[in-house]
């Protein structure tokens, strides 16, 4: 399955079993101007995230849906583009490359602009697709605010990390180190295994 049909089954599958959840998801809203947001994160964005934003909208302001394990509610492209730049600004002398390897997929410390976030917990933690050059440009890291570091890939690509998840739900078997649950108010919940 492509990234639109995945998230279409995933969706359904929440509409179905976790509707809270479900709920909590917006449609991207119009054509989304992905020209402009590749612009300013002057980079250009791999298709696969180009069409996950062109069907996931992410959620309303302050809302959390833990629909990407462990913890994390989708951005949309404009909470991508908020988000991306508020870690901009926490570099005030200027937006440089930090310390880390080169390509993509490498650990690293500081927030590299290469770095796209796709997800966040609600505090400071982040899913985010790496944008550097390499093999591996594209896959998913998570982000430690509190560190200030990036795991190991997740996922190799946001086909790979949907395509987890929908094996998750659907199977009930673990998507990276969490297993999906169900609370009894209807909101999908990952448990660390």
């Amino acid at each position: 399955m492509d990234v639109t049909e995945l998230w279409a089954e995933i969706v359904h599958w929440l509409t179905e079993h976790a509707p809270v959840t479900a709920a909590s998801l917006r449609e991207p809203g119009g054509a989304p101007d992905l020209l402009e947001v590749e612009a300013e994160f002057e980079v250009r964005l791999p298709d696969e995230l180009r069409a996950w934003w062109s069907c996931c909208g992410g959620t309303g302001p302050d809302v959390l849906a833990d629909v990407l394990p462990p913890f994390y509610t989708p951005y949309g492209r404009a909470e991508a583009l908020d988000a991306w730049r508020e870690h901009g600004k926490n570099r005030p002398a200027q937006w440089e490359r930090p310390p880390c390897d080169y390509y993509a997929g490498s650990p690293g410390a500081g927030y590299h602009p290469a770095w796209i976030p796709i997800a966040g917990d609600g505090f400071a933690d982040e899913l985010l697709v790496d944008l550097r050059p390499g093999a591996l440009r594209g896959c998913v890291l998570e982000w430690e605010q509190e560190a200030a570091r990036v795991r190991r890939p997740e996922w190799r690509s946001v086909a790979e990390m949907l395509a987890a998840v929908h094996r998750a739900l659907t199977e009930g078997v673990p998507a990276g180190y969490s297993y999906p649950t169900v609370t009894e108010d209807g909101r999908l919940d990952w448990q660390i295994s």
